[in-house]
C-alpha cells in the first residue's frame, strides 16, 4: 500500500495548530503517529467487542441452529475479533510511519498477532466440531479426538512456519524445503504423535475402542471406562475413580479386553461353580425321592426319570435291588436338574442366551457344578446382587439334597 500524503498532511496541520512544528521524518511525529495508531486500534477493539457481545449474542440466541451457540461458547467470535485491531495497526502503520525499522516492527507484530488469533479461532472451531460430534450418535461408532488433535497440530505447525518466515523475511516454501535436512529429528520428536495418528485411523476404521467403552489392560493397570481417545494417549477412568493413561498405539499392539460386546448384547455372563463335597454324593433312596417330588421345579423331572428307569429295568430284567447292575438317581444329578430348572424359571436370567449347569472334573476341592448363563440386567450393581441371590439360594438348599459344599477347613467329622 502506498503512503497517502493526505493523512500525513492533515496530521501535520493538526500538530502545527497545537503549536508543534515537526516533519514526517522526526521522532516526535513518529511517536505521535504511533500513539494515534495504538489509540485507533484500541477503539476498533472496543467497538468489535461491543458488537460481538451485544448484537451477535442476540443473533446467536435467536438462531435455531445450535452450532453457532457452541461457537459462541468456545469463544470463536471473540477470538476472531482480535484480528481487527491488528489489521488497523498494519494498515495505518503503512500510511503514517516513516521510520523503516519501526514500520517493520509494527507490521511483523501485527502479522504475528493475526496468525495467533487465527490459530486460537481455528482451535475454538475444532473444539466446537468435536463437541457437536460427541453429542451425536456418530460418536458411539468412532472417536474423532485424535483427528481433532492432529488438525490442531497441523494448524500450529503452519502458523509457526508463517511466523518464522515473517520474522526472517523468507518465503515459507523456502523453510519447507529445508525441513528435509531435519526429517530424522522431526520423526524422533513426533514419534508418539505419528504412531498415535496411525493407530487412531485403525481404531476408528475398525471400531476397536470408543469413548465410553469398558476396557481392561492389566499391563497399564487400566480397568474401567474410556474417557478420551486422544492423539497420543487414551484416558481410562478405573472403577476406583483413578485415571490410567495409555499410549494410543498400545491399543493396537497390546492385548485389550473390550466389554462393549457384553454391553450391547442381551445379558451379562454368570460363570461360577459350586464345589460339592464328594463324600456327600450318594444314590437316592425312596425317602429322598418322595421329598424331591414335592419340589415343583423338578417334580416332573423325577417322575419322568423314574418311569424311564422302570422301563429300562423291565426291558433288561434287572432287579432294582441289584446295586451293581441297576440304574438309580443320585442326589448330585437331581441337584443339577434343580439348578437348571431354577435358572430357567428365574425372571432375571435371559432365556434366549446360553443357559446350562455343567459338571466340571473333580479336583482336590470337590466336584464343581458350574452355572453358565446370562443375567438380563447388565448394570454392575444389579448384576452382582442377582448373582449373589442365586448362589445364596443354591448354597442354602444343598442340605435338602443331602449334599454339602466343600471347604478346606470344616467342623464336620
Amino acid at each position: 500500500m502506498q503512503k497517502d500524503p493526505y493523512i500525513t498532511d492533515n496530521l501535520l496541520s493538526l500538530l502545527e495548530h497545537l503549536g508543534i512544528q515537526t516533519t514526517p521524518e522526526s521522532w516526535i511525529f513518529q511517536v505521535i503517529a504511533l500513539c494515534g495508531i495504538l489509540l485507533l486500534a484500541w477503539v476498533s477493539n472496543w467497538l468489535t467487542k461491543s458488537l460481538l457481545n451485544s448484537r451477535l449474542r442476540n443473533l446467536v440466541s435467536k438462531s435455531k441452529n445450535k452450532f453457532d451457540d457452541e461457537l459462541h461458547q468456545h469463544g470463536f467470535f471473540k477470538r476472531i475479533g482480535h484480528i481487527v485491531p491488528a489489521i488497523v495497526i498494519y494498515l495505518l502503520g503503512q500510511l503514517l510511519i516513516e521510520n523503516p525499522s519501526l514500520l517493520a516492527f509494527l507490521q511483523k507484530t501485527a502479522v504475528i498477532y493475526v496468525l495467533i488469533s487465527a490459530v486460537m479461532a481455528l482451535s475454538a472451531l475444532l473444539n466446537t466440531i468435536e463437541d457437536s460430534y460427541n453429542a451425536s450418535n456418530l460418536a458411539k461408532k468412532a472417536p474423532i479426538a485424535g483427528f481433532i488433535q492432529v488438525a490442531k497440530l497441523f494448524v500450529v505447525i503452519i502458523a509457526g512456519l508463517l511466523i518464522i518466515s515473517n520474522l526472517m523475511d523468507k518465503s515459507p516454501l523456502l523453510l519447507l524445503s529445508g525441513l528435509g535436512a531435519v526429517t530424522a529429528i522431526l520423526l524422533l520428536l513426533f514419534r508418539d504423535t505419528i504412531l498415535g495418528f496411525v493407530a487412531g485411523i485403525q481404531i476408528a476404521a475398525n471400531r476397536m475402542v470408543n469413548t465410553g467403552d469398558w476396557i481392561e489392560m492389566p499391563k497399564y493397570g487400566a480397568d474401567g471406562d474410556v474417557l478420551q481417545v486422544g492423539l497420543t494417549t487414551v484416558k481410562v477412568q478405573n472403577w476406583d475413580k483413578t485415571i490410567s493413561t495409555i499410549p494410543t498405539y498400545a491399543l493396537i499392539s497390546e492385548p485389550v479386553k473390550n466389554w462393549r460386546g457384553m454391553m450391547e448384547s442381551g445379558g451379562r455372563r454368570i460363570k461360577r461353580s459350586l464345589n460339592i463335597d464328594i463324600q456327600s454324593i450318594r444314590f437316592c433312596d425312596q425317602d429322598m425321592l418322595d421329598e424331591f417330588t414335592k419340589i415343583r421345579y423338578i417334580k416332573s423331572y423325577i417322575q419322568a426319570k423314574l418311569e424311564k428307569l422302570q422301563r429300562f429295568h423291565s426291558e433288561q430284567k434287572i432287579d432294582t435291588t441289584d446295586l451293581v447292575n441297576s440304574r438309580r438317581l443320585t442326589n448330585i444329578g437331581t441337584l443339577r436338574a434343580y439348578m437348571q430348572a431354577y435358572l430357567e424359571n428365574h425372571p432375571d436370567i435371559n432365556k434366549d442366551m446360553t443357559l446350562m449347569v455343567r459338571q466340571r472334573p473333580p479336583t482336590e476341592l470337590g466336584l464343581p457344578l458350574e452355572i453358565y448363563c446370562f443375567c438380563a440386567d447388565k448394570n454392575w450393581v444389579n448384576y452382582e446382587g442377582i448373582q449373589s441371590d442365586i448362589f445364596d439360594h443354591l448354597l442354602a438348599i444343598l442340605p435338602a439334597f443331602r449334599l454339602r459344599a466343600y471347604q478346606r477347613v470344616s467342623d464336620k467329622p
